[in-house]
């Protein structure tokens, strides 16, 4: 499995950085994309040689064509996980929260597979990110569709693209950079509130939703799954 190059989209922090990591720790290459070129740089001298970036707007079809072919690099796996949303209650009708969500999740998924389709290898892996609302919504309906939209696509592509293997990470509360960024005071009281309504009672870890997101590029019997990594909050 060494010696490849895998593509990730938003690979400058959380589950892309550490999947990235863990590719390139075992002989692989990686080429992350990102928004922010600042963040870009600083992963691409975190993870070494065996790593180049570029900056990617995934909600421009333009720039996800340009990130694809500028080297024309043939992969050997595709990770999405970079998008920036606002989530909301139906009742506030705030298209915020409704259409553009859907543009920044579902669209940008879409369109980053079909861009690139041409670099892929016939026995690529490809794995797309949800979340856990799709199975168990708390509110924000419109967010809670979208993620089962992505899961839909996966399953849909995966009979498409075949023998490309197309497959849906979906993870639940996770202690990433994202969490960190926002004020503690929120951050804990989410963190509480998760710990309750999972299994295994916290939020997951950064490196075991990027080693759920590895096993799915690398086993070559799994396409059009979803994989819940949210510690039993679907089920509970």
């Amino acid at each position: 499995m060494s010696d490849r190059t895998y593509a990730i989209i938003g690979g400058s922090s959380g589950i892309g950085f550490a999947l990235a990591q863990a590719l390139v720790a075992r002989g692989d290459r990686v080429l992350i994309g990102a928004r922010s070129t600042g963040k870009l740089e600083a992963a691409i001298e975190r993870l070494g040689t065996g790593a180049i970036g570029r900056a990617v707007d995934t909600t421009d079809r333009a720039s996800i064509a340009k990130f694809f072919a500028a080297d024309e690099q043939q992969l050997s796996g595709l990770f999405i996980s970079a998008a920036s949303y606002r989530t909301g209650a139906f009742r506030d009708g705030d298209p915020e929260t409704s259409e553009a969500l859907f543009a920044a999740k579902f669209w940008s998924q879409h369109w980053t597979v079909f861009e690139a389709l041409p670099y892929l290898h016939t026995d690529a892996g490809v794995v797309l990110m949800s979340g856990a609302a799709s199975a168990r919504p708390i509110g924000a309906p419109a967010y809670a569709a979208c993620n089962s939209a992505v899961e839909g696509l996966a399953r849909g592509l995966a009979i498409e693209l075949a023998p490309i293997r197309v497959n849906c990470l979906s993870p639940g509360t996770t202690d990433s950079e994202l969490w960190h960024d926002r004020p503690e005071e929120q951050r804990e009281s989410a963190y509480d509130l998760w710990g309750r309504l999972c299994v295994v009672q916290r939020p997951a870890h950064v490196l075991e939703q990027a080693h759920a997101a590895l096993f799915l590029l690398d086993n070559g019997n799994m396409t059009g799954s979803t994989l819940f990594c949210d510690g039993g909050y679907t089920f509970r």
